[in-house]
């Protein structure tokens, strides 16, 4: 885990209120692994004293290269947006427990929510063999990165609640309606909205299927000290059979069977 000034590269407009920003942090990119995530300090004004967590979307450890996409919905984030090439921000990271890449054996399916499909990109571009990303969303508009994960040669099943885009209904029920799609050796891969990852457990558990989900939740230190993202895992030692769990240090990716869904 480090910490150092890095210089950004790359900024832009992904789609609507989503951009993408593209830093020199090599003392990241030569650790990261799918699924972990940095926590960047943007500026130095007081209203943003606290740093924001940001998965990784990609590394690049040959060139140095840290990828994060976000979305632009408060004070920090808009302060980011705002940056341009040859400013810098402070970045801890890489941090938290990674997505088991999958070997030649398994068939990767990936499920995402929202912008999730950013935080499992670097996942796929590690995976030895394309799979199925099932991506949903409230609306169409909500999609992004699509064409970076077909040009992978991943297939792209998408699920909108409005029915503006393939299937109708949450991108869990797609899954269900396409589990004879699913080889021998398949696992499955979540990040998204806390209720999708929740169902997509249980559906995960239905199918038999092996599945992790990145269990994202809001941060204060990122390293485990202030106890702000805790989530509930199974322990069954405990009379109520649940326990709270640091995600920044424990997870953030977790195996569903430990998620508890209670």
């Amino acid at each position: 885990m480090n910490d150092f000034p890095c210089t950004i590269l790359r900024c832009g407009v992904l789609h609507g209120a989503y951009r993408r920003i593209v830093f020199r942090a090599p003392h990241v990119t030569a650790e990261a692994k799918p699924g972990q995530f940095v926590h960047v300090r943007i500026g130095e004004a007081l209203d943003h004293i606290l740093r924001r967590p940001f998965s990784i979307c990609d590394a690049d450890a040959a060139t140095g290269e840290l990828t994060l996409v976000f979305k632009v919905v408060g004070a920090g984030t808009e302060r980011l947006a705002q940056m341009k090439p040859g400013e810098s921000c402070r970045i801890l990271g890489p941090l938290g427990t990674s997505y088991t890449v999958p070997d030649e054996n398994t068939f990767p399916v990936i499920a995402a929510g929202g912008y999730g499909s950013a935080s499992t990109l670097f996942l796929a571009k590690k995976s030895p063999r394309p799979g199925i990303l099932f991506l949903g969303a409230r609306t169409e508009s909500d999609f992004i990165l699509i064409d970076e994960y077909k040009a992978l040669g991943w297939r792209v099943e998408t699920a909108t609640n409005d029915g503006s885009s393939g299937f109708k209904g949450f991108v869990t029920e797609l899954m269900e309606a396409r589990k004879s799609d699913f080889p021998a050796g398949s696992m499955v891969y979540g990040c998204g909205p806390a209720p999708m990852l929740y169902a997509l457990a249980k559906t995960a558990d239905r199918l038999g299927l092996k599945c992790e989900v990145s269990m994202d939740q809001h941060m204060g230190c990122g390293v485990g000290a202030c106890f702000a993202c805790v989530i509930k895992v199974v322990d069954k030692s405990s009379p109520d059979g649940w326990r709270y769990s640091r995600s920044c240090r424990e997870g953030v990716v977790y195996p569903a069977r430990e998620v508890y869904c209670g």
